[in-house]
């Protein structure tokens, strides 16, 4: 009489879990990274509008004179941006003249989630 076994092996069993560990593992391991990138991103956003918005104070102060790019508010400085309601980013602008034109450089600094300093530029050109 031949007997037929039916459901899994132990051995079976004990791959189908280490398989599924393995799995679990590295799933953990990537969404902890996506978790970075998400809060770095974050920070990101927020160092940029505050750039944003130091250089449209610097176009409203350059158009806010007659003749333009005359303004003494007009000129370059640097910034600690928590009293603009975002914390942690520092900001400095330069103003450099060419003709009619003004270049203004914009950088902002803050540290990621791993307490490294990042810094960003944006640059523009404001015609006088």
């Amino acid at each position: 009489m031949k007997r037929t076994a039916n459901g899994f092996t132990l051995i079976e069993v004990l791959v189908a879990i280490t398989v599924l560990g393995v799995g679990v593992t590295a799933l953990a391991g990537s969404s902890a990274a996506v978790t970075r990138m998400i809060g770095r991103g974050q920070m990101s956003t927020r160092a940029s509008e505050v750039a944003s918005q130091r250089i449209e104070k610097l176009r409203m102060y350059a158009l806010s004179t007659s003749p333009r790019c005359t303004s003494a508010n007009f000129a370059a400085g640097t910034a600690v941006a928590g009293a603009a309601g975002v914390s942690g980013v520092s900001e400095s602008w330069t103003i450099v003249a060419n003709g009619d034109e003004r270049t203004i450089t914009e950088t902002v600094t803050y540290k990621t989630a791993r307490g490294q300093t990042h810094s960003d530029v944006l640059t523009t050109v404001i015609g006088c």
